[in-house]
């Protein structure tokens, strides 16, 4: 089957709407995407058009979006881009959508902090300390055997 599968980088223009539905929860949001380009005559940035998408969320990726995602935040959505063309009063409208198949905040931008949902019937783990990563040049690492080199075999 073939699908245009899009990546969209931007920020989360609407309050994501949550929806338990008969065949799994359903989210929702509007992304806004705008492009940047170096304005030579400025000698900096500039923001150039703004697409909207309506980005939508199934199972248990609208759950975690109903828990993760507030307006402003600037997240990385991939997904199906499904594009739609309807006409409403006798005007033709054109929609981008996208289904989602990940989401994820853009940490180019800013800080996230990750936890997994726990599991139903579960008991919630205990926070595990966070593991040291350095030592110092003259100590080997903790439980590491002494090593010597072997001398390489000439043939």
């Amino acid at each position: 089957m073939n699908e245009t599968m899009v990546c969209a980088v931007g920020n989360v223009a609407t309050r994501p709407v949550y929806r338990e539905l008969a065949n799994g929860a359903s989210a929702r949001f509007r992304l806004a995407v705008t492009s940047r380009y170096w304005d030579r005559e400025k000698s900096g940035w500039a923001d150039g058009h703004t697409n909207f998408f309506t980005v939508w969320a199934n199972r248990a990726l609208a759950t975690n979006v109903g828990a993760s995602v507030s307006v402003g935040d600037p997240v990385i959505v991939q997904g199906r881009l499904k594009v739609r063309t309807e006409t409403r009063d006798g005007q033709s409208w054109t929609s981008a959508e996208i289904d989602a198949v990940s989401i994820g905040h853009d940490l180019s931008r800013g800080t996230s902090a990750f936890r997994r949902p726990s599991k139903e019937g579960e008991p919630a783990s205990a926070p595990r300390p966070e593991p040291s990563w350095e030592s110092t040049p003259d100590t080997p690492p903790e439980g590491a055997a002494q090593r010597h080199p072997e001398p390489a075999g000439v043939t």
